[in-house]
């Protein structure tokens, strides 16, 4: 028997339930039921209180701050809908924290996305459902399938959409705020048939999320400049490279990223900024000190919400972006 034929049911953690609403919205289905609270020394309860035996079941979760709570909570009902027969448990994971721990960069360091994808695992998942992971090769960190989304192509839509004169004139130059973001760069280039640039930074290895821009490869004199990557953090690489960027002749500077992290003076950063704005999606929700004028926010729910019921149905996702 196919899951398509088995009962369908989301769930959803505390880090982002109004992202697992607008997915039951697209479905047009409702959030099934479960209780999340506090014991008195601060340990994480969890009471599903509906059955899911046999249920084909999807559990929204991004691993965003309160990260390691976050984290907690997830294997916490992942192990929950394990021990009351779930007939199968699909992790819906939007952002996926510890991603860029994905390797050793000096002795005795832990690799701390394989730990989190082994502990996701071990908890009972058949299936991951994420988007833009940080280094592709965390798919094979996961020994269960992965379905890795990508919000390229609607970051993309709304340049093409709101830059369509300047794009018209060959003035937008796509440009990447690092090497090691070249490919997703190009893939948003080519969607936006725009030229490509990288910013050549050098990091500083004695204090975390610092660096600066050393130069930058392409011409960018007299364009418009659109900045892409994965994870805007502390906003330090996107302020920097915009900042380049108009030292160099960029008319107008954007700036876009998947996952809104927004840690530290991300805030401040980008207040004070040569971005005029930063599109984001919601993957990861935005507390209202975030919600400034020039950061808009587009909903990438409808996205998670085909490919679950894709996979539900035992349909291609990966077509979604053929």
């Amino acid at each position: 028997m196919g899951s398509g034929s088995r009962e369908l049911k989301i769930f959803s953690g505390t880090a982002h339930p109004e992202f697992a609403r607008r997915i039951c919205s697209e479905l047009g289905t409702g959030l099934a039921s479960a209780k999340h609270f506090r014991f008195s020394d601060g340990e994480i309860g969890l009471s599903i209180e509906e059955s899911v035996r046999g249920a084909d079941v999807f559990v929204v979760q991004p691993l965003c701050n309160p990260v390691n709570e976050n984290i907690v909570e997830l294997l916490i009902m992942l192990d929950a809908l394990r021990r009351a027969s779930a007939y199968r448990i699909n992790v819906v994971i939007p952002y996926f924290g510890y991603a860029r721990q994905d390797r050793k960069t000096k002795a005795r360091d832990p690799i701390s996305a394989k730990l989190i994808s082994n502990l996701i695992s071990w908890s009972g998942a058949h299936r991951v459902i994420s988007a833009d992971l940080h280094a592709g090769q965390i798919q094979g960190f996961f020994d269960i399938p992965v379905d890795h989304l990508t919000g390229v192509p609607l970051l993309a839509t709304y340049f093409k959409e709101n830059l369509y004169d300047d794009l018209k004139e060959n003035g937008v130059v796509v440009v990447a705020p690092d090497v090691g973001g070249v490919v997703r760069a190009r893939r948003f280039a080519v969607f936006l048939n725009a030229d490509l640039a990288i910013v050549d930074k050098r990091r500083s290895h004695e204090v975390a999320n610092l660096c600066e821009v050393m130069d930058i490869i392409g011409d960018v004199r007299g364009k418009v400049a659109v900045l892409v990557d994965d994870i805007v953090d502390t906003a330090g690489t996107l302020c920097n490279a915009a900042e380049g960027l108009k030292e160099r002749g960029a008319t107008r500077v954007f700036a876009c990223s998947t996952h809104p992290v927004l840690s530290g003076p991300a805030v401040e950063r980008l207040k004070a900024s040569e971005i005029d704005e930063l599109i984001v999606t919601d993957t990861i929700r935005l507390s209202e000190e975030k919600k400034l004028d020039k950061i808009i926010q587009l909903s990438i729910a409808p996205l998670f919400a085909e490919a679950i019921l894709r996979v539900h149905s035992d349909r291609s996702v990966s077509s979604l972006f053929d």
